[in-house]
């Protein structure tokens, strides 16, 4: 899938409160792991949980609060969006919109979890 120019963040209404999702509607995650702003999250775990990248500055859709949404560079120098300095990505097993098979698993040396507008994880 090609790096969109401006990566679009939007909020959605989903069974666990309204969470952040990209402009194809699919649930984003955030990993325990990273820390300050900074991806842990590389090769195998990438291919699981694709970081979601952005060439330019990321949009906010409505709901989303502008002054959270930033990005971080990767390793390989690719620009990816973050909110409350939390890298955000999808899961690779969420199929369409409205899966979220990813929240609360473990994987890759910590938990991942969907993320609401406010910038904090969802526990439920």
């Amino acid at each position: 899938m090609p790096t969109p120019e401006h990566a679009k963040v939007k909020v959605a209404d989903s069974k666990y409160g309204k969470i952040l999702v990209g402009d194809n509607d699919k649930a984003l995650y955030v990993f325990e792991k990273d820390k300050d702003n900074t991806s842990n999250c590389y090769d195998n775990c990438a291919i699981t949980w694709p970081p979601l990248l952005t060439r330019g500055k990321p949009q906010a859709g409505t709901g989303v609060k502008e002054n959270l949404l930033g990005t971080t560079t990767r390793k390989q120098g690719d620009k990816q969006v973050t909110y409350d300095k939390h890298p955000l990505y999808y899961y690779s097993g969420d199929m369409k919109p409205g899966d979220y098979n990813g929240q609360g698993r473990n994987q890759f040396g910590g938990k991942w979890y969907l993320i609401n507008p406010d910038g904090k994880k969802v526990e439920k």
